[in-house]
This record gives C-alpha cells, structure tokens and sequence, in this order.
C-alpha cells in the first residue's frame, strides 16, 4: 500500500480505470473476475497499490481491451522500479515537484507556454532564487536551496546523453521583467541563447506588439507520452499544480498551443529579439 502515490502512478490507476469504464464494467463485477475485492480494486485505481503484469494483462483482457500498444505501455509503468535523481527531495519538497521532474523525465517530448516567467527548464540559479524569494518570502534558506537546487536539476531532462525534444514560448514581457537585477537579466538572456545555440531548446517569444494576443492565461507544459492516448497536460492554477489526462481536455491544450504558436515569432526572429534585449542591458 502507499501512503503517497506519484502521479505517474495515479496516471496508471486512471488509465486502468479507464478501460473498466469503457468495458461498462463495475468495479465489483472485475474484482471478482481477477480474484479480488472492489476494495482493492478501488485501491489499484487510486494508484495507492501496485498491479502485476499478470495483473494487469488480465484487466485488459477481461475490458476486452485489444489494443496491444497500450497494453504494453501500461505493463512498462507497472514494472518500473526505477528511482530517478527526484527521490532525493522526497521529505523535503511538496510531493509535486517530485512528480513534475518524474513526468518530464518520462516525456518523450516537452511543449510549454510561459507568460510571465522564464520557463524553468531554462532558468538561472539566480533567477529562480529571486521568483521563489519573492513568491515564498517567508521560506528560510534550508528550504529555498533544495527547491533552486531541484529547479537548475531538472535541466538534465534537456541536456543529458539522451535529450527530450522541447519547445517553448515564452512572452516578451517575460524576458524583460527583472525578477533579479541587471547582471541577473543578462545572465539569464545569454542562458537561454546558449540552450538555443546547443540545440537543447526550440524558443519562440510574443513579441509585445503583437496585435490579439489575449492569452495571458495560456500558461502550461503538454507532455508526450509514448503513445498520445498516455500524453500528460500540467497546469498551474491558484489551487495548485494539475496533472490532465482527459482526452477533452489534451485536445483543448493542443489546440491552445497551436494558436499561442501563431501570435509568437519564429525561432530565428526570437532568437534575434533576444539578442537584441541583451543588447539593451
């Protein structure tokens, strides 16, 4: 049983939940086809218990599930055992940012729209240091070095042996906004020049005289799973950090995508915009 499931591993017992459901049947008739209760049953959809492969083949089959894909990309997230760079935050920051760094590190690809901050994927030390001084003003240092730590961490995702594709914009705002100082702007700037001139980064940026641009609020990060029914919304709302995996509401991330991409420049003008705002520091 696990007192704290991942994400990822809510993410399996809804996708298990899923198939039952389009199956039509209830929890109770399935529990008895597998040798279960609708107590564990219910436990497995919450992601609080682990399923076999045995298990979980067997789930599929009983949902008259042929799709063999899926199948297999379900028995891959029950396998993994893997514990990734995150697990060393686990009792020292909110279970999401674990959850966050476990998504991106699964992704197989990262699109993201950033209004009014540098993406964190590309941000500094001391950028991330001033947005969370200033967010979590009464956070004492024990606290705000793990959280600038596993921020600057996360960047792995982006540079290592195997990186996974990324794409952002970002608004010009965004880049402009001195959440530091002057030293910190341009530092930041040549940061994200230098992620774009490494191949590490697709960035496009809303100019600021961009005429119907009403998407202030388009804030959000569309994670690819390894097939597009498993592919994983995250936004950040004033109730906290929301996982998405109805496929209503991926479509309408896609297609909020789709339109900020055509309000921002190409990456060779947004490369060059920000060149130019280094210029002006």
């Amino acid at each position: 049983m696990r007192n704290q499931p991942t994400a990822r591993h809510v993410r399996l017992g809804s996708e298990l939940r899923k198939l039952r459901e389009a199956a039509g049947k209830p929890a109770k008739e399935l529990a008895e086809l597998l040798g279960s209760s609708s107590a564990h049953m219910s436990q497995i959809e919450a992601g609080r218990s682990a399923i076999s492969e045995q298990r979980l083949r067997r789930w599929a089959a009983h949902c008259a599930c042929t799709d063999e894909e899926l199948i297999e990309a379900l028995v891959a997230m029950a396998a993994e055992r893997t514990r990734g760079w995150w697990d060393e935050y686990r009792g020292v920051l909110p279970q999401v940012n674990l959850d966050v760094a476990e998504a991106e590190h699964h992704a197989t690809f990262l699109r993201e729209v950033v209004i009014t901050y540098v993406p964190g994927l590309l941000q500094t030390p001391d950028y991330a240091r001033a947005v969370f001084q200033y967010m979590r003003p009464e956070l004492p240092e024990s606290e705000l070095a793990p959280r600038v730590e596993h921020r600057i961490r996360r960047r792995a995702v982006i540079e290592g042996d195997n990186p996974t594709p990324y794409e952002t914009i970002l608004h010009e705002f965004a880049l402009r906004i001195r959440v530091a100082d002057r030293q910190a702007s341009l530092v930041q700037l040549r940061r994200i020049l230098d992620q774009i001139d490494q191949g590490h980064a697709t960035v496009r940026v809303i100019p600021t005289d961009q005429d119907g641009f009403g998407g202030a609020d388009a804030s959000m990060m569309y994670m690819g799973g390894p097939l597009p029914q498993l592919d994983t919304g995250l936004l950040d709302a004033s109730t906290g950090t929301m996982f998405i995996d109805a496929e209503a509401e991926l479509k309408r991330l896609r297609t909020l995508f789709r339109k900020v991409e055509t309000a921002s420049l190409d990456p060779a003008a947004s490369r060059d915009l920000i060149h130019r705002l280094t210029k002006e520091l």
